[in-house]
């Protein structure tokens, strides 16, 4: 089992429109995974790890794959819709990490 991990990090003065996001974005991305993405979840900062501080990530969604390759095939005929639709909710250029899932 694979995770996918799309991390926007909090940058001063980065714009992230949570409305789209999860009115539009997020929904489109799920559809167009599919059954492919076995499970998704979505983490919103709230603080950092000292009293009053900012959260290191603004928006954090995890998807869960059988194998890297069933989320390339999912994935890539709709990578440049996907990707497209970032700049409607952000100006962040979201990292992306490929994790195994241990447990």
């Amino acid at each position: 089992m694979i995770k996918v991990s799309v991390l926007y990090p909090n940058q001063p003065g980065a714009r992230f429109d949570t409305a789209y996001y999860f009115a539009k974005h997020l929904p489109m991305v799920v559809s167009k995974l599919g059954a492919a993405a076995k499970t998704t979840s979505v983490d919103q900062g709230v603080a950092g790890p000292t009293p009053g501080s900012p959260p290191a990530f603004v928006m954090m969604v995890h998807f869960t794959f059988e194998s890297l390759s069933t989320f390339q095939a999912a994935f890539g005929p709709h990578a440049a819709e996907i990707m497209g639709d970032i700049p409607n909710y952000t100006s962040i250029e979201p990292i992306i990490q490929f994790s195994e899932v241990k447990i």
